[in-house]
């Protein structure tokens, strides 16, 4: 369980970050909630409370390091802590060869996925570091992060940077008790995947058939295991690239 912690979420307005957010919540965790689309992110925050939860809203975006320092200070002034973050915020384009993509969309790319992990680990790990206690990281990562996957050159090289900068960070701050994990996440049914599907119908055979299970994780799937890496159930698993994908890294 995740009593006594407060935890932070990135990309928690939808898909896994808010089945996170309800997820933890549900376990006992107080947690902090970031996103660009406020509206949203209230509407999470009001659902987890309804539900006997503890909830707070820093509206922002990852890209901006003082939007994510000001998350962090949102945990601290609200819940006197961050004992765990779960940094998911993502974005991508698919169905647009490398050769026409506009470099809009590339900056954009690298900005969320990359730029976006690096502000989290530097705020959080200083908060971390001040703690006896440490804490836990928990990036997200993608099969795109171990192989060409279909979703796109820069998501692909995005994803492969968030499992470097998670194992250089484990490396880093081990002796300051923070652990530091990525999950590569398989094909989950969330508003981004779903939106490039409707635009490219054949994504969705695609990112089933190298699966085992052939089929799309719900987002609630991953929250599991999100909650199993920010707990002291996870107490000796640092550095790790941990598979949720249904079995596609396994063949």
């Amino acid at each position: 369980m995740l009593s006594g912690k407060t935890i932070m979420i990135t990309g928690a307005s939808s898909g896994i970050g808010a089945a996170t957010a309800r997820v933890l919540a549900a376990e006992g965790a107080a947690v902090v909630l970031m996103a660009r689309r406020g509206e949203l992110l209230r509407k999470v925050a009001a659902d987890i409370t309804a539900a006997g939860g503890r909830a707070a809203v820093s509206e922002g975006d990852v890209a901006s390091s003082a939007d994510v320092e000001r998350a962090v200070g949102t945990a601290l002034d609200t819940f006197g802590s961050l004992d765990a973050a779960f940094n998911n915020a993502g974005w991508g384009t698919a169905g647009t060869p490398l050769h026409l993509m506009d470099d809009a969309d590339f900056d954009r790319t690298i900005d969320v996925n990359v730029r976006g992990v690096w502000n989290c680990l530097r705020h959080q790990v200083r908060v971390m570091m001040a703690q006896p206690s440490g804490g836990s990281i928990v990036n997200t990562g993608s099969t795109a992060g171990s192989f060409a996957t279909g979703a796109g050159a820069p998501y692909v090289a995005a994803k492969h940077a968030v499992t470097g900068l998670t194992k250089a960070a484990a490396a880093e701050y081990g002796g300051d008790n923070i652990r530091v994990n990525v999950l590569m996440v398989g094909s989950t049914r969330t508003e981004l995947l779903v939106e490039a599907m409707r635009r490219v119908p054949q994504m969705e055979e695609n990112a089933v058939s190298r699966a085992i299970q052939k089929r799309l994780a719900d987002p609630e799937e991953i929250a599991q295991a999100v909650a199993w890496l920010c707990s002291d159930r996870s107490s000796f698993v640092t550095g790790a690239v941990v598979p949720v994908d249904g079995g596609c890294s396994a063949v």
